[in-house]
């Protein structure tokens, strides 16, 4: 039954449908660190994310692997532009607003299908951003509009044709009064408002957190341990659309270094999904794959 799912599959060309939100979310999971709920103090900033997402591995509904000839490696080069008040307040935290501008390179081979492609992605915007900093927290909330700017003609486009709206909520805690060791948990759901790529299904909401665990060393050294939880908490609806819903988790380690003259923060991760189990956002129940993400993340103060 399997091989006649993963041969129908491949005959109805369906990597794009598979490979739109393949991996469970709008916002890509990993892309925060140890300190992930943490907003910077008033200032403009500038954040360059990069991600490597390598997969060869797709996970059906119970876990299991499924039999089909895969392999996706995906690079997102995003630029965030960041900015918080020092005047504006509202609930004793810092207002801002920031914009993410995503550019994805996708290589995609399932079965005789290959094809990759550099394009624009889908732009976000969030307007609403507050920020609040105690003595032994951090805390913050936000949201974010998704704006379907990507193109998706082709399996190979990073676009999801789609408008989503994100909330987003969490805390930092510092165990010491010199906040040297830190543990983090970022939450986001995300609602989705339209039939997705073309098709006449309509996503399910996603929940999703980041976590870390770190430890500052020296001042300016941050070393810890960092991962990702995501579940499908509703139905796709639509004709075609699936009962059942995706989750996936990931950890691994994290190390970030502050160069103070240069007003510069460098951040490297690596994460790796486990207990993957596919579902939602496919016309048949193929699954979602299951791989490794790779961060480079470099920061700007102005």
């Amino acid at each position: 039954m399997k091989k006649f799912i993963s041969m129908t599959f491949i005959s109805l060309g369906l990597a794009g449908v598979l490979f739109g939100i393949a991996f469970g979310e709008s916002y890509p999971n990993g892309a925060e660190g140890i300190k992930c709920a943490t907003l910077p103090p008033p200032g403009f900033y500038y954040k360059m994310y990069n991600a490597y997402i390598t997969a060869d591995e797709v996970m059906d509904p119970d876990g299991d692997e499924v039999p089909i000839d895969f392999d996706a490696k995906m690079f997102i080069n995003a630029h965030r532009f960041l900015w918080i008040s020092e005047d504006i307040k509202l609930f004793g935290a810092n207002y801002g607003a920031d914009v993410f501008i995503p550019i994805w390179y996708k290589d995609i081979e399932v079965g005789a299908y290959d094809d990759s492609k550099w394009n624009l992605g889908d732009i976000i915007i969030e307007p609403f951003v507050l920020a609040w900093h105690g003595s032994r927290y951090d805390a913050s909330t936000a949201i974010a509009f998704f704006l379907p700017t990507g193109d998706d003609d082709e399996p190979a486009d990073p676009g999801e044709n789609m408008y989503t709206t994100m909330f987003t909520l969490g805390g930092t805690y510092y165990f010491d009064e010199a906040k040297t060791w830190s543990a983090s948990i970022l939450g986001r759901y995300e609602i989705h408002h339209s039939d997705y790529a073309d098709t006449d299904i309509e996503p399910g909401d996603d929940f999703h957190f980041e976590w870390g665990v770190g430890k500052t060393l020296a001042q300016v050294w941050d070393v810890g341990v960092v991962g990702y939880c995501q579940w499908q908490v509703t139905e796709d609806s639509g004709s075609g659309s699936s009962s059942d819903k995706d989750r996936g988790y990931a950890i691994g380690p994290e190390v970030s270094v502050f160069i103070p003259p240069m007003k510069f923060f460098v951040s490297l991760r690596s994460e790796f999904e486990f207990s993957t189990e596919g579902g939602g956002v496919t016309p048949l129940p193929l699954g979602r794959p299951e791989g490794n993400r790779t961060w480079l993340i470099l920061t700007k103060i102005f």
